[in-house]
C-alpha cells in the first residue's frame, strides 16, 4: 500500500477515528475492511511518531530547563 500523506496529529486522529466508526459498524465488504484497517494503522503509526517527538521535544525542554 501507498504510504499515507502526512497529517497534522489532530487530522490524522480525525481519520484514524472515522476509520474505527466505519469498521465498529461491520457493514464494509471484507476487502474494503482490510483497507480501511490498513489505511488505520498507517494512521496510527502516524499519530505514535508525532507523539514520541513531542515527548523528545518535552523532554529537551525540560533538560535546558533544568540545566539553567
Amino acid at each position: 500500500m501507498a504510504t499515507q500523506k502526512e497529517l497534522a496529529f489532530e487530522d490524522a486522529m480525525e481519520q484514524l477515528e472515522m476509520i474505527v466508526s466505519q469498521l465498529e459498524r461491520g457493514d464494509l465488504p471484507l476487502d474494503k475492511s482490510l483497507e480501511a484497517f490498513e489505511k488505520g494503522a498507517s494512521y496510527v503509526k502516524q499519530c505514535q511518531d508525532k507523539l514520541s517527538a513531542a515527548e523528545m521535544r518535552i523532554e529537551k525542554i525540560m533538560k535546558t530547563k533544568e540545566e539553567k
